[in-house]
């Protein structure tokens, strides 16, 4: 299979996050590839990132880069009302495409993207970075005993300051026509996604959403009840506020028939737990949380220490599907079941909260 030959579209704050996994990933040895151009409408901005990363190629005109015989995998880091010409263009060209989440503002849109995408067979993934993040692995790993009885509860609580300011810097995301949404469809499609992975599929939710920060159609506030076909019912509340010395946090609390557990991390941390089985309370440490992650994606420790930063497990599994020729995951087709339910919700919020039911 030919080697990754990587562009990005999109140099900003999400754009260089990738950029850098990217380059460690290469630097490192855990793939195979060439990072080989960069696009951004701003020409200095996307000059600067060339120079830094030594890239060969820097445009403002992203069809140059997809055209480019060199590139054959396609990251797309831009606003995301822009993602859904880029990804069709991509497609189109048959290069596989890595875009951030939320693939669209509309579902009518993430519908034709995950079309397209099947259409052409190419290897595709999307950011739900939750997915790769090792504390879920695990907790997915342990829910999975039998012995803990019936799913009863979730409750779920995911906070982060509005990311228009701090190092987000990230202005578009107060604007309805770039964003499509607030920190329901731009934040919490992560945690909509992690439940229906964790919990299975939701068969009915009821939502409300308050807008605190006064953008227009940019909500601050989410609350969603979802029940689930398991019969497990959770609720999920998403805030972003405007203290910025607060981290983005994800504390969570699983109540089963026979077990508990908690978490207040979202990639590596501790898993508290108890059992009808045991006497007291127990705690999985983040660093056997880690050394089972390991395990289950087969990675030897000192390939996981060359990790650039936290985040990078999922740049580097897109990369390793695109040099084997394989599907990556999570696929656009994950991501549609999440912007159904994503969906789902704004149609409940703007009917004062009523149930909508999902086929």
């Amino acid at each position: 299979m030919p080697k990754p030959g990587i562009g990005l579209i999109g140099a900003g704050h999400i754009g260089g996050f990738h950029a850098r996994a990217v380059r460690g990933v290469l630097r490192r040895g855990l793939v195979e590839g060439e990072y080989v151009g960069v696009c951004d409408r701003d020409g200095e901005r996307a000059e600067a990132f060339a120079t830094a990363a030594d890239l060969p190629l820097c445009t403002t005109d992203p069809q140059r880069l997809i055209d480019d015989p060199r590139i054959n995998a396609i990251y797309v880091c831009t606003h995301t009302a822009e993602h859904r010409d880029l990804v069709l263009a991509a497609a189109a060209a048959g290069k596989a495409i890595f875009c951030e989440k939320p693939l669209a503002t509309t579902l009518a849109d993430v519908r034709r993207m995950a079309e397209a995408v099947h259409a052409a067979g190419v290897t595709n993934q999307v950011g739900l970075v939750l997915r790769h993040a090792p504390i879920f692995n695990v907790l997915q790993q342990l829910l999975a005993d039998s012995a803990l009885g019936r799913p009863m509860t979730v409750i779920f609580r995911d906070d982060q300051f509005f990311p228009i300011q701090g190092h987000y810097e990230s202005a578009w995301r107060k604007d309805f026509a770039a964003a499509g949404g607030g920190t329901l469809i731009e934040h919490s499609i992560h945690d909509l996604d992690l439940l229906r992975w964790l919990f299975g599929d939701v068969c009915r939710l009821r939502a409300q959403t308050r807008n605190l920060a006064g953008h227009d159609r940019i909500e601050d506030l989410a609350i969603v009840e979802l029940e689930h076909e398991s019969g497990c019912l959770t609720t999920l509340t998403s805030v972003w506020h405007n203290v910025l010395s607060r981290r983005s946090l994800r504390q969570i609390e699983i109540f089963f028939e026979n077990g508990y557990f908690a978490l207040d991390q979202d990639h590596l941390g501790a898993i508290r737990y108890a059992t009808a089985a045991e006497d007291g309370p127990r705690e999985l440490s983040a660093g056997e949380v880690m050394a089972r992650y390991l395990t289950q994606v087969g990675m030897a420790s000192q390939e996981y220490e060359a990790i650039l930063n936290r985040w990078s497990f999922e740049d580097l599994f897109f990369l390793r599907a695109v040099a084997a020729g394989q599907m990556a995951h999570p696929d656009f087709e994950v991501a549609l079941r999440a912007h159904e339910l994503v969906d789902a919700a704004y149609r409940s919020a703007a009917d004062d909260g009523r149930a909508v039911t999902l086929t």
